[in-house]
């Protein structure tokens, strides 16, 4: 892998829910729908038979005149061969995680559908005797011929409602005894229906196991919440799916499918952290979730947290799958490896460790990407290091697993402001860096690591500030000696090598002053001090090479200083003569120059630097709109003569020069036309008169 330093963390992040679609399939025979479930998914098993059956025990009926008549009659005789019997899950329990979606064989579907609240009555050979219920309500015997649609038919027979994708709907339940079909009354997963004297509000259940929440009705609202979060889901409408979610789990807090559910919404909206926090929810509700072991054992191991990966990959009782096992292992090794060569200080096997440990899967893990910018930055690879903390995932993990899981003998986020810290340091952001390390410390107060650079980086602040003070006060000496102190402390701070180059310069030591700029400069490449500071010292020492090509690139940086041009100008000049050319009658600046006698004209095209002819006239409106831009080309190179010319007013010079169309330019060095455009764009003059500066 190279070590450039430009590993991205988003495509870590953006193909984190792919790879848990690719890896993490897990065959729990034990579970009933399970055998085909993918983790990283919602679960859609609620998705099956639109209307829950009566559970066996639930129905007592009042009066039987005989089991044929009652057969015949559509009477539910309250057998157990009615519903088969649930399985139990690897805890023992009858109890199936009602709040995810049952396929075919469960005992508790979620309802899909909305059934017209009417009257049902019934005949039968007993007189119209009513059904009554364990929950103390009944429900009239429907008629004979009548077949409510979506719900259970005389013959015993469950009917599928006409479901419509997408539509928000309450579920078809049966009422609370008043003779209709209503909202709240049948419970899923085999929890015990609960009335409140017939007024319809559900008594406090846990809705874990499907009974009624604290509010009446509001069960089966909640599961229409999951329904249209899951079918956004599918559609990879990860936000809308999380609106969904979150307004189930409002409905039914207790719910660990819903929460399951959530997480994975949020993966796909890469909200790692918050993926972690459901997860522990949903094991706090039920600790034998398997499934939600293994996507909280994933989300551990992309996040680098071996240790807490382990405990849910490999949870007792649980087949570890082959696949993540595999990956947690070679996460493990690397990790390891990478804690050995940091303590002896081998910084290239820290950053081959720590690229391979990413590459295994901790892809999403912000202590491995602090420890990549880490060893870059040990390296003098400081670009390299600041992009790679930049990268670093902000996952914004919380939980009390991940906060107390320690990385290199300190906490895990302690770890990664230590090295922020250190590159804001050596790009001379003081006060950030002393920021980044206090929160360290008051994260891991016992850490003596952190502690030793909290006074590292308090010391190197407070040499900075002594030597600013004295570089005020014109002691440049003293100041010198301040910078190196903090550059003892600290020897990969470019401010503090930029400083101390100022009093070497101020001071006539301007090779000490260049050796400080190299310095800056190679911590800091683009630091404009540093290049001003070089480029002036050079001068000094009439190194005109390297003097012009400093400026030249605080020219490009710097379009609109007019001392940097100057600058540049006056190296320029000083190149020339040392080179044995003419360089008289060169001056600095100026306005273009109107030229309207053929003599003069011919005097100006003489110089030995370039000149520039605008042949213009006035009346035309193409030379009107590129004059500005003229005048502003003559600003930005002042070793550029820049000579207009009226075609209208000097006839003489238009002949001489054989102008015929306008506007022309002409480039003239020592009386000599080098180059000719007519009608040329901004970009195409541009780029000509930049050829032919010094």
């Amino acid at each position: 892998m190279s070590h450039s330093g430009k590993i991205n963390s988003e495509g870590g992040l953006s193909t984190l829910a792919d790879r848990f679609k690719k890896s993490l399939k897990y065959d729990h025979k034990r579970n009933d729908n399970d055998n085909n479930g993918d983790v990283n998914k919602p679960d859609f098993r609620d998705l099956g038979s639109p209307v829950s059956p009566l559970r066996p025990n639930a129905v007592a009926t009042s009066s039987r005149s005989s089991s044929s008549s009652s057969s015949s009659s559509g009477s539910f005789s309250g057998r157990n061969d009615q519903n088969p019997v649930p399985k139990k899950s690897d805890s023992g329990s009858t109890t199936t995680n009602s709040g995810e979606l049952s396929g075919p064989g469960r005992n508790s579907p979620t309802f899909s559908g909305r059934v017209k609240k009417q009257p049902v009555t019934r005949s039968s050979d007993s007189g119209g005797s009513q059904m009554t219920y364990s929950g103390g309500g009944s429900v009239s015997s429907p008629p004979a011929n009548a077949l409510p649609a979506g719900n259970i038919c005389p013959s015993g027979k469950i009917l599928k409602a006409d479901v419509s994708v997408g539509r928000s709907s309450r579920p078809d339940v049966l009422g609370t005894g008043r003779g209709h079909y209503g909202h709240g009354s049948i419970m899923r997963g085999g929890g015990s229906v609960k009335f409140d004297g017939g007024s319809g509000s559900g008594g406090a259940g846990n809705s874990r196991g499907g009974e009624l929440g604290g509010k009446g009705g509001m069960c089966g609202d909640g599961e229409d919440m999951k329904r249209l979060g899951n079918e956004e889901y599918k559609r990879g409408h990860f936000s809308e799916a999380l609106s969904f979610y979150d307004r189930a789990i409002a409905i039914l807090p207790e719910n660990a499918a819903c929460h399951y559910n959530k997480a994975a919404a949020l993966i796909g909206l890469k909200r790692l952290g918050m993926a972690v926090r459901e997860c522990e929810e949903v094991l706090r509700l039920d600790p034998g979730y398997v499934r939600a072991h293994h996507r909280l054992g994933s989300l551990y191991l992309c996040l680098g947290q071996v240790e807490n990966a382990r405990r849910h990959i490999c949870f007792t009782g649980i087949q570890p799958d082959p696949i993540e096992l595999q990956n947690l292992q070679a996460v493990e090794k690397h990790v390891s490896k990478c804690t050995i060569a940091r303590r002896i200080g081998d910084w290239k096997v820290v950053l081959k460790e720590a690229d391979a440990a990413i590459a295994s899967g901790a892809a999403a893990s912000p202590q491995l990407f602090a420890c990549r910018a880490e060893a870059l930055l040990k390296l003098r690879q400081y670009a390299d290091a600041e992009l790679s903390i930049s990268n670093s995932p902000k996952v914004g993990t919380s939980s009390l697993s991940c906060s107390q899981t320690k990385f290199f003998g300190m906490l895990s986020e302690a770890y990664v402001l230590l090295v922020c810290s250190q590159i804001d340091m050596s790009m001379g952001r003081f006060d950030s860096a002393v920021t980044s390390v206090e929160k360290a410390a008051q994260i891991d107060p016992q850490s003596a690591e952190v502690s030793t650079l909290l006074n590292n980086v308090r010391a190197v602040a407070r040499a900075r500030t002594r030597g600013n003070d004295l570089f005020k006060s014109e002691r440049f000496t003293e100041a010198t000696a301040a910078y190196g102190e903090g550059l003892r402390l600290n020897p990969s701070s470019s401010v503090l090598y930029c400083n101390r180059a100022a009093c070497w310069y101020k001071l006539g030591q301007w090779e000490r002053s260049i050796d400080d700029c190299n310095q800056a400069l190679d911590i800091q490449p683009n630091y404009t001090k540093a290049l001003l500071r070089r480029a002036a010292s050079n001068s000094k020492l009439e190194r005109w090479v390297e003097a012009v090509r400093d400026y030249e690139v605080l020219r490009k940086e710097l379009p609109n200083d007019n001392d940097v041009a100057e600058a540049l100008f006056h190296a320029q000049v000083g190149l020339k003569k040392s080179r044995g050319e003419e360089v008289h009658n060169m001056k600095f600046g100026g306005d273009v120059e109107l030229v309207s006698g053929l003599d003069q004209f011919r005097a100006a095209i003489s110089s030995p630097s370039a000149s520039v002819v605008h042949f213009k006239s006035a009346s035309d409106l193409q030379c009107n709109q590129i004059s500005p831009f003229v005048d502003s080309l003559c600003s930005r190179y002042p070793s550029i003569n820049f000579l207009k010319v009226d075609v209208r007013d000097s006839p003489a010079i238009a002949n001489a020069e054989n102008v015929k169309l306008v506007p022309t330019f002409k480039i003239y060095k020592n009386g000599s036309r080098i180059k000719e455009m007519i009608c040329p764009s901004q970009e195409v003059l541009e780029s000509s008169v930049r050829h032919y500066s010094f």
